[in-house]
């Protein structure tokens, strides 16, 4: 595979795992959540998934796309050492490739 494909696949698949969490009310897209302690929502609602399992959903993703960016990195050639700084940032530009899933659900008027 091309390394500039790769680069662009990588970026491609962490904007659509950043806002996965923000997209629908499952668990990775295809879990159906249980109740959290509450009582059912009535007839003709979802159930909506709390905010911190939103987060949760959104750190595992995180680490997936990194794994699937290290694979790729790996059958290029070269597998390059990283310190912590790395992560620090890709975590950061993870929650920025999130943000318009946040502005989605969070912060668009519903009429």
């Amino acid at each position: 595979m091309d390394v500039s494909l790769a680069g662009w696949l990588v970026v491609a698949v962490a904007l659509a795992a950043a806002n996965l969490p923000f997209a629908n009310e499952r668990l990775f897209g295809f879990v159906p959540l249980p109740s959290f302690g509450k009582v059912s929502p009535p007839a003709g609602q979802a159930r909506t998934k709390p905010f911190f399992v939103r987060l949760l959903e959104l750190l595992v993703l995180y680490f997936i796309v990194g794994a699937l960016a290290y694979a790729l990195e790996y059958a290029i050639g070269n597998v390059f050492a990283q310190g912590w700084e790395f992560y620090v940032i890709t975590g950061c530009l993870f929650v920025v490739l999130a943000f318009p899933g946040f502005v989605l659900r969070y912060l668009r008027k519903r009429r």
